[in-house]
């Protein structure tokens, strides 16, 4: 394979997008540039949200239309275009710092191509080419994913919020970005050079100045298709655990370990739980899909939904954490930093803990360490991998499986782990409910989708409470 079929690969790509194109007077109010497109019963407002479903549920279409080589494409005209450039706040390289605290500059990318900026049509050649060499042939590489946050006095969250979706726009990044007056946190994707740009740019910036460094920006391979925009909002917490930022603050947390330091403390515990005496407790502060396909060896993993009522279930169950040694743990280290806060403030425990970086880090430096099973993020991958275990099942068959999807019920967002054999039967959905109502349910003339609690919520215990002796505790079970 080489540049001609890539060419004919962009083509046929442009053309298909081209194709879903829906008059202007259908636009949503507020989205678009005077058309949007329609695709799998799915409406698109902006360019990169239409790119990236094409080139991840498309490229077997497209490829077939660009003949793979085997003759020229159709003939078209210009590309249906990548993201629009930058505007006139991309343009602000050079203005001066309009407060002390929070710096306006945006990067400087009139050395960097567009092609090396954004990556949005590489994921599609990366789909429909496999081999490492066509990415050289267009000019690029694969993105990354990058996960991180600060904790910092923020005087003027409205204006780092304004600054951070102005330098996400400049770089092409997509992903979430949450501002507080107690800090930043974000997780954002796009092209290699793009997502390297942005961590100079945030070390640079005199807010974080020598609190933020190289070592807080966790990576992955990814790039700008995670996720299908770009979220960049002002909240009260940067992390949303449901309680005043002045009532727990970060300021109070546990004690950090380094993923070094938290490996020999879990490889202590161990040694101890299976003699029966360890007085540590190994707590996932992750939700329970998440812990589901991952988690540390000996671990207690709260079944629970959201990070908000991790607050609740320490209350429920505080008993469990008297006199006990506590490693906490959870995905990039941020959950950690104000759950570790709020068990502390309750007074029962020996001493906090958590690992810095969080699983993340830990599994940098010890991919076939101590965590098993692959890591859950919060973008359309759903989850990397560092090891080959697979420790979660088909919901139907009980399969060993662990690759999440959506509920199929269009009403429900809930994630279900259904493998190839049981998705081709129509098994698709997360509960018997969903299931049912999916075979009824058509798509609106609206286009609105219902959100509603299905049977795996309603049965599931808002706060749950440990039937846990002191003996399985210590025994690390």
């Amino acid at each position: 394979l080489g540049n001609a079929d890539a060419c004919g690969a962009f083509q046929a790509f442009s053309l298909f997008v081209k194709a879903k194109e829906v008059p202007a007077a259908s636009r949503c109010p507020g989205g678009g540039e005077g058309v949007r497109w329609r695709c799998c019963r799915q409406a698109f407002e902006e360019l990169p949200g239409i790119h990236r479903h094409v080139a991840l549920h498309h490229s077997g279409d497209v490829g077939r239309q660009a003949g793979l080589g085997a003759g020229p494409a159709e003939a078209a005209g210009s590309p249906a275009g990548g993201p629009a450039p930058a505007g006139s706040a991309a343009r602000q390289g050079g203005l001066s710092c309009s407060s002390p605290e929070i710096c306006w500059a945006l990067p400087d990318t009139s050395h960097v191509s567009h092609d090396d900026l954004t990556s949005i049509i590489l994921l599609f050649l990366n789909f429909l080419f496999p081999f490492a060499h066509l990415c050289h042939a267009v000019g690029s590489q694969v993105g990354d994913v990058l996960l991180y946050y600060c904790y910092c006095e923020v005087r003027d969250p409205e204006k780092l919020c304004a600054w951070q979706k102005a330098l996400c726009q400049h770089l092409h990044l997509t992903g979430k970005v949450r501002v507080a007056s107690e800090g930043i946190n974000g997780t954002v994707g796009g092209s290699k050079v793009a997502t390297s740009l942005y961590i100079k740019v945030m070390l640079s910036q005199p807010l974080f100045k020598n609190i933020l460094c190289q070592e807080d920006f966790k990576s992955s391979a990814g790039g700008a298709h995670c996720f299908p925009d770009l979220r960049v909002g002002v909240f009260k917490e940067i992390v949303p655990m449901g309680i005043d930022p002045k009532i727990v603050s970060y300021k109070e947390t546990g004690i950090h370990l380094s993923p070094q330091e938290f490996h020999r403390e879990v490889e202590q515990y161990l040694s101890q739980a299976t003699q029966g005496q360890s007085d540590t407790i190994l707590l996932d502060c992750r939700n329970f899909y998440e812990s589901k396909i991952g988690h540390f060896q000996g671990c207690l993993a709260p079944d629970i939904r959201k990070f908000s009522y991790f607050p609740s279930y320490v209350d429920e169950n505080l008993e469990i954490f008297k006199d006990k040694r506590v490693l906490m743990y959870c995905t990039g280290g941020i959950r950690c930093e104000r759950g570790s806060a709020y068990l502390r403030s309750k007074a029962v425990c020996r001493e906090v803990y958590q690992l810095k970086g969080g699983i993340h880090k830990y599994l940098e430096e010890f991919p076939d360490g101590f965590y098993r099973g692959k890591l859950f993020v919060f973008d359309d991958r759903y989850a990397i991998c560092s090891n080959e275990d697979i420790i979660s099942a088909c919901r139907y068959c009980g399969v060993l499986w662990d690759q999440y999807k959506l509920c199929s019920s269009q009403h429900c967002r809930q994630l279900v782990l259904t493998c190839p054999s049981c998705c081709s039967k129509g098994l698709t959905a997360c509960c018997p409910v969903c299931q049912e109502k999916e075979l009824k349910v058509t798509s609106r003339a609206s286009g609105q989708i219902l959100k509603e609690e299905c049977e795996c919520t309603r049965r599931r215990p808002r706060v749950p409470i440990e039937h846990v002796s002191p003996r399985m505790l210590d025994t690390g079970k």
